[in-house]
């Protein structure tokens, strides 16, 4: 796959560069263009970003980095039991736990939230720092919720985090999925109530929370061209019709005036 001449490979974080130092000069370089691909298109382009990443494993499989990226790509892509085994080897290479919750999500993809669960209750879920503890928070309410266990979705989000007024890279999309589940068992009042919350804490529009906020308050935003606001605009000459209309008004008037006018002058030349 093709390569932008501004990719050089630096780009990777230096932990990275590190891992591909096992690999000979020319070939950690080309790894390093693909991975840098990956990063930069698994947003706005998880296909071409899968791609990149395949490319990548394929040059460098025996290296941890690469393996996390497919992994990353491949669930980009929903190819939940492709990412899943890509974790796993990471993991087994890394012997670290951060991979946990994403392997635990792979799960829920597959259909099976009952894996999800028991991952949920595992003792890595204790080696995870805060933000994967609450991100393993988050998947498990996603599969009690998969598992039609609504309130049990809710209690599975309760937590210090949800309840603390700090803002954390995590607090919007934690505030947001408790939200969403309350709103799924009816409790419509406190559903708005933590979307509203869950806007506040979010700086990055992570969410959508601020859509569904104003959906449930029943504002409805308009085009500002579509074909009414056209038409009128062709009716109207301002900014106030009302005004415009007026002013055509005493334009026909004045025209009016004029034209009795020159009849009267006519009829006193004859």
């Amino acid at each position: 796959m093709p390569i932008p001449e501004d990719v050089t490979g630096e780009e990777i974080d230096k932990d990275v560069r590190q891992e591909l130092q096992s690999l000979p000069k020319t070939l950690a370089e080309d790894v390093a263009k693909n991975l840098v691909m990956v990063a930069r298109l698994i947003d706005e382009d998880p296909e071409s970003a899968y791609g990149y990443s395949r490319v990548a494993l394929r040059l460098a499989s025996r290296v941890a980095a690469v393996r996390e990226a497919a992994g990353f790509a491949a669930y980009a892509n929903q190819k939940y039991s492709e990412a899943l085994a890509e974790f796993r080897a990471a993991r087994r290479m890394t012997g670290t736990t951060e991979l946990w919750p994403l392997m635990a999500d792979c799960e829920r993809g597959l259909g099976r939230p009952e894996k999800t669960l028991d991952m949920a209750g595992a003792p890595e879920v204790q080696k995870l720092d805060k933000a994967g503890q609450v991100e393993m928070r988050l998947v498990a309410a996603g599969a009690r919720r998969d598992m039609g266990q609504l309130d049990a979705a809710i209690v599975t989000l309760q937590s210090s985090e949800l309840a603390s007024h700090s803002v954390q890279p995590w607090t919007a999309r934690l505030r947001y999925a408790y939200a969403d589940a309350l709103l799924a068992t009816g409790r419509g009042g406190e559903a708005r109530e933590w979307f509203a919350k869950a806007v506040e804490a979010d700086r990055d529009g992570s969410t959508d929370a601020s859509d569904r906020l104003a959906e449930m308050d029943g504002v409805e935003f308009m085009d500002a061209l579509d074909e009414h606001d056209e038409a009128d605009a062709g009716s109207d000459t301002s900014v106030d019709g009302v005004e415009a209309k007026g002013v055509r008004a005493d334009l026909d008037d004045e025209a009016a005036e004029g034209d009795a006018e020159k009849a009267e002058t006519d009829a006193d030349k004859d």
